[in-house]
């Protein structure tokens, strides 16, 4: 049986890891939809916590290596430092169709399965490093989550709503789509 190693399945588990750099999560605590900045800063500090593996109180490459290894010892039942087709198909799922396999968690969590392979967290873990050290700290971390929600809560009553988060995103779609456009048409055809 062909196998696939240890550095491919970790590199596929980059867009896992970014989804996780996302601390600004899509529902309210209270289940109505309603995100406060309170609950931001909360939920911040409870993620930057789980990702920092080391707790150095940053997180860096080694941090992304220790939760890369430890996917992929999840994923390595047979624990040979390979992973087989079988150990790869019987992982957890990831997306809406996960939902009866993971529980709850594909439900709850469909708003990281969105996008180009998770990017966005990514995009967040680079933007977060405000002094461009390689490292973000708590603060950068949940500095860079607050300005998202701040972008995010158009009436700016500290509160974000499903309406306003829809109305963001439609008008980040539009502007990624009129840079991809704009792109384009610079790029000379041969």
């Amino acid at each position: 049986m062909k196998k696939l190693t240890r550095n491919i399945v970790l590199g596929m588990s980059l867009s896992a890891m970014a989804v996780a750099g996302s601390a600004y999560a899509a529902q309210g605590t209270q289940g109505d939809g309603v995100t406060t900045r309170a609950e931001v800063e909360q939920r911040s500090a409870a993620m930057f916590a789980r990702m920092d593996v080391n707790k150095d109180g940053k997180l860096d490459a080694a941090d992304r290596a220790a939760r890369r290894a430890a996917q992929f010892d999840r994923l390595d039942t047979d624990k040979n430092g390979q992973l087989s087709r079988e150990e790869f198909s019987a992982g957890p799922q990831r997306g809406p169709e996960a939902g009866a396999q993971n529980g709850e968690r594909g439900k709850h969590h469909r708003w990281g399965g969105r996008g180009r392979g998770g990017h966005g967290g990514m995009m967040m873990g680079r933007g977060a490093d405000a002094n461009k050290d390689g490292a973000v700290t708590q603060a950068e971390f949940t500095a860079a989550a607050l300005g998202r929600f701040d972008r995010t809560d158009l009436n700016k009553d500290g509160q974000v709503t499903r309406d306003e988060r829809q109305q963001s995103r439609k008008a980040m779609r539009d502007e990624w789509r009129s840079k991809r456009q704009g792109a384009a048409a610079a790029t000379p055809a041969s």
